[in-house]
């Protein structure tokens, strides 16, 4: 949409630029935010020590991982510190903050989408003046973020949350074998993410689920794209 704001000039280099950044900020503050809430209620202050559970988003930025952002369209937040020997019930107190960072990711997501309906036609739609196309974009790129991350984090593959979760049902001793390796996931996500199999499966489940999202939120206001 922003080419067809501004063309290919430098000033639609810095506003894409803007569009891709704000909602990362946003949707990784708000996943990172929610581990480090969830810990704390479980009775981890870890983060809340670190001065981790606020809503400012430099203190979750991870600063190769915003450079990746920007230049690859693939990046990573700072992971919130977590102990699991301060849960009663380490594993499931794991698993539940894990699960966490998904599930605030795809709440957002809808209330992203109800804003979007509310303001749509107040900012004069998809043919409406640049400013509010360009609000609109952000808007509609935080919510499609936000559902890609919640999905992308449910792989059960370490260090995903998706893997916390799963972990949490094998024995002690599986369990801990296979967090001792997570440091190593990310290289084989990495290649995995370039394969016709992950477009196919993570891909395909995050435009389903933002397009189910999506219509409920264009059926409560009766907007339309």
């Amino acid at each position: 949409m922003i080419n067809s704001i501004f063309g290919n000039s430098g000033w639609s280099m810095i506003t894409d630029a803007l569009i891709t950044v704000i909602p990362a900020l946003i949707c990784i503050t708000i996943h990172e935010l929610a581990h480090g809430f969830t810990a704390y209620r479980l009775g981890d202050r870890t983060a809340k020590d670190m001065g981790r559970l606020t809503l400012n988003p430099i203190r979750h930025i991870d600063v190769i991982g915003m450079l990746m952002l920007l230049v690859f369209k693939f990046g990573w937040a700072k992971p919130v510190p977590v102990d699991m020997r301060n849960f009663k019930k380490p594993r499931l107190g794991m698993a539940v903050t894990a699960f966490a960072g998904p599930l605030s990711n795809t709440a957002l997501a809808a209330v992203i989408l109800f804003v979007y309906g509310l303001v749509f036609v107040p900012l004069g739609g998809l043919f409406g003046p640049a400013p509010g196309r360009i609000i609109l974009s952000i808007i509609e790129r935080t919510a499609y973020l936000s559902v890609a991350l919640a999905v992308f984090n449910l792989i059960p593959f370490p260090p995903l949350d998706g893997s916390k979760v799963l972990f949490s049902f094998l024995s002690d001793r599986m369990y801990f074998k296979l967090m001792h390796y997570e440091r190593y996931g990310i290289f084989i996500l990495l290649i995995i993410m370039n394969t016709p199999v992950f477009s196919m499966t993570v891909g395909c489940l995050t435009v389903e689920l933002y397009n189910i999202l999506f219509v409920i939120a264009r059926t409560a206001f009766g907007f339309v794209n």
